[in-house]
């Protein structure tokens, strides 16, 4: 029977770390750091410099699970892109990603869009490739650089969100590496958390913001990241206790603490990176996946459970061993 593992994992975080006070101070904010890291658990976020797009960031994190993976660019035959922002509406950014990493043997490349649940599908797909037997190694990558899409006169918002990219080489294998996934949406919750723009006839039709009604995210998130954790575990049948990390998608402290504690999962078993990273949508989960790794926090055998919310609405979540 054909599995996938995760064989290899990479980050970047572009530019120099902004912390609340300067991002107050850059842009008139009438917030403060307190304010800011009581309601969210953030402190600091990255932004990408003018110019510097998803795809540019998304080839730095790839070429770092590359060489973490021991592979070559032309070992990779499938390439799955989550992302929101896009560098254009058309080529996909894993299009412009594959030329930039030099991947010449027509390997399928993809983007998909489920916002901060981007990765979780992005996985889901790629293992079902690979357990089909159509493909053997895959290149999954989360990259945003959401700060093209915020409203910095919105303080309730542009405070939370920050730019980044991480992915990993999922990889054939005779030993389960992806025991379960789960993935889900329900488009009646659309307008809690949107970018309703888009360009028609040449012109900027709606808002090109985000918008979002927080309190109605939270009270979602945590009900539905609790439910669709149970789901993947009984898939797999383990139970909570067999867990040993938790990489939740880094949007907020709160969610993330009251989804542990419905899980009856330890504050140490979390993995955190909100603090440092901001919530930079469907890279957070492979940022804050990678980082755990390279710290050595992650290791071989560990059992890993991921989870992701986001707008559509979206959710789902990933039960591994690595």
């Amino acid at each position: 029977m054909i599995h996938s593992r995760i064989t290899g994992t990479g980050g970047c975080l572009p530019g120099a770390p902004v912390d609340n006070n300067a991002l107050i101070a850059a842009r008139g904010l009438d917030s403060s750091d307190e304010w800011i890291a009581e309601r969210t658990g953030i402190r600091a976020r990255h932004f990408a410099p003018a110019g510097t797009a998803a795809s540019d960031l998304a080839l730095v994190a790839s070429q770092r699970a590359l060489e973490a993976a021991g592979c070559a660019p032309n070992d990779i035959d499938l390439i799955v892109l989550a992302t929101s922002t896009p560098d254009f509406i058309f080529p996909s950014t894993a299009a412009l990603l594959q030329d930039k990493l030099g991947i010449t043997n027509g390997a399928a490349a993809f983007d998909l869009q489920a916002v901060c649940s981007g990765f979780i599908y992005a996985l889901a797909v790629a293992d079902k490739f690979i357990r089909s037997g159509s493909h053997t190694r895959a290149l999954v990558v989360g990259a945003e650089v959401f700060s093209r899409i915020l409203d910095w006169r919105d303080r309730g918002t542009c405070v939370l969100f920050g730019d980044g990219a991480g992915a990993i080489v999922l990889e054939a294998s005779t030993t389960p590496g992806i025991y379960a996934t789960a993935l889900h949406a329900d488009g009646r919750y659309r307008d809690i958390l949107a970018v309703a723009g888009h360009v028609c006839d040449g012109q900027p039709i709606g808002d090109p913001f985000l918008r979002m009604d927080g309190q109605a995210v939270f009270k979602f998130a945590v009900k539905v990241l609790a439910e669709v954790a149970d789901e993947v575990m009984r898939a797999a049948g383990m139970t909570a206790d067999q867990v040993d990390w938790l990489v939740p998608h880094q949007a907020n402290i709160r969610i993330m603490q009251a989804t542990a504690r419905k899980l009856r999962l330890p504050a140490e078993k979390c993995i955190v990176t909100v603090d440092r990273h901001g919530n930079t949508s469907a890279a957070s989960i492979p940022l804050a996946l990678d980082e755990a790794v390279r710290s050595g926090k992650i290791g071989a055998g560990d059992t890993v459970l991921l989870e992701g919310v986001g707008g559509g609405f979206t959710w789902g979540a990933a039960l591994l061993k690595f």
